[in-house]
């Protein structure tokens, strides 16, 4: 079971990027990686897909808008839109597999639950007109990738295995007009050519890659306007958990406060008040009450240097995110391995929240988990902090409402943080938790 908490999680964690899908650099490189492979099939076949994308929309539009005069035209039109976003929604999901580029729905949300209102959203959405032109153009960009990846390959793949067709007879072979090839010398010498074709093929497969990932970004992914909105929207649902989480930290100190030292000191107070009244008629039951409030109030210390503790550890403060987390680690019932690796210290919010989303999920793995080991990671990468917390316990973990995973959740959210908790049944379980910040 996987679950992001925090409002607006799902944009965070998937990010609109253009990946080329070709990573390493040089022909051998670009051949043993395995998106080569995915996305060669791609560029070979998007030709088919564009032309029923380009047929459906040409041969549709037309007609519904021929009919929309006797109003057959309006479902039909309706259902044609339907069917080309449909196609884009597809196309977004092609690409992630082939080329790794990640572009997300850019829809606006509808309305109202009326059919005729959500048609009229989808209608005025400039994304699914967008959507339409990224479809028509699919068709002449796939016949260009096809005919490109077709020559480069085949030709690639028949000078390589040249000598295997002379070997097993097929006789003379004609590469060009006027060049046959029917000696196995002559075969042996077109292995050089053919790894230079592949070469270009991989060059090839890499650029059109790119090309067409451009344009899929530019045409099916969201507006720069919607981006910002969709940003606004998630720091402002942030902001209000944020103030949801302090104003419950704040209760929480406050019941602490009243349900344990305060109820220990006004003890405290009430056995001095006592001993006061017998300290001239009963001097052995005074200074037994004066001992049971030394007692008391040595206790009221150590629930308000916990509670201290709670709010925020001193060690954290002196010491840093190190020290605080092996402090923590030492102290769990269960083998911890520990990691921090950021080598400048992250700001005081920063490391706050890290370290009570450790202290909270050790607690955890403690308590419900059923672990035998667990390991802590924080890490820096970018401009962001990561913690991850790894146990192999029974897993099933998820961030219910008034959870402790879920108030995690909303410490993360104060800084525009995201938390996300992996634990399927029968575990492992890991929570990762990534927390903005600047140096």
């Amino acid at each position: 079971m996987t679950a992001e908490t925090g409002v607006g999680a799902s944009a965070t964690r998937t990010p609109l990027r253009l990946r080329v899908p070709l990573g390493p650099n040089g022909p051998l490189g670009m051949l043993v990686d395995p998106m080569t492979w995915r996305a060669v099939p791609y560029l070979l076949f998007s030709m088919f897909y564009g032309i029923v994308c380009f047929t459906v929309p040409v041969f549709a539009l037309p007609l519904a808008l021929t009919l929309v005069a006797l109003w057959i035209g309006l479902p039909l039109l309706a259902l044609t839109m339907l069917a080309w976003r449909g196609a884009a929604m597809a196309e977004r999901r092609l690409l992630r597999l082939a080329f790794g580029t990640v572009i997300p729905d850019p829809y606006r949300p509808s309305s109202g639950g009326n059919p005729l209102l959500r048609w009229k959203d989808m209608f005025v959405d400039p994304a699914t007109w967008k959507d339409l032109l990224y479809l028509l153009l699919l068709l002449p960009v796939g016949v260009g990738e096809f005919t490109v990846s077709a020559v480069l390959w085949c030709l690639a793949f028949g000078l390589i295995l040249m000598p295997l067709l002379v070997l097993s007879g097929w006789g003379p072979i004609s590469i060009i007009d006027g060049l046959l090839i029917d000696t196995v010398p002559g075969a042996l010498l077109c292995v050089p050519a053919g790894l230079g074709v592949l070469s270009v093929a991989l060059y090839a497969t890499r650029g059109m890659a790119w090309l067409h990932a451009l344009l899929a970004v530019g045409l099916l992914s969201p507006g720069k306007r919607d981006l910002l909105a969709a940003r606004a929207a998630h720091l402002r649902a942030s902001r209000a958990r944020g103030v949801d989480a302090a104003e419950a930290e704040r209760r929480r100190i406050e019941r602490d406060l009243h349900d344990g030292a305060q109820q220990r000191l006004l003890s405290v107070a009430m056995d001095l008040g006592r001993a006061q009244v017998r300290m001239e008629s009963d001097p052995q039951g005074a200074r037994e009450l004066v001992a049971q409030a030394h007692a008391g109030t040595k206790a009221a210390i150590a629930e308000l240097r916990d509670l201290a503790r709670g709010i925020h550890p001193a060690i954290l403060t002196d010491r840093g995110l190190d020290a605080a987390l092996s402090s923590l680690a030492s102290r769990a019932p269960v083998r911890v391995n520990l990691s921090v690796e950021v080598s400048h210290r992250p700001p005081a919010a920063v490391e706050s929240i890290a370290y009570f989303i450790v202290a909270e999920s050790l607690t955890n793995v403690a308590k419900h988990s059923e672990a035998t080991a667990a390991s802590v990671r924080v890490s820096r990468e970018g401009r962001r902090v990561v913690v991850e917390i790894y146990d192999n316990g029974v897993g099933a973990a998820a961030p219910g409402a008034g959870g402790g995973l879920a108030g995690l959740a909303d410490r993360a959210a104060t800084i525009d943080g995201v938390l996300s908790v992996d634990s399927p049944p029968g575990g492992p379980t890991l929570i990762r938790a990534e927390l903005p910040c600047e140096w």
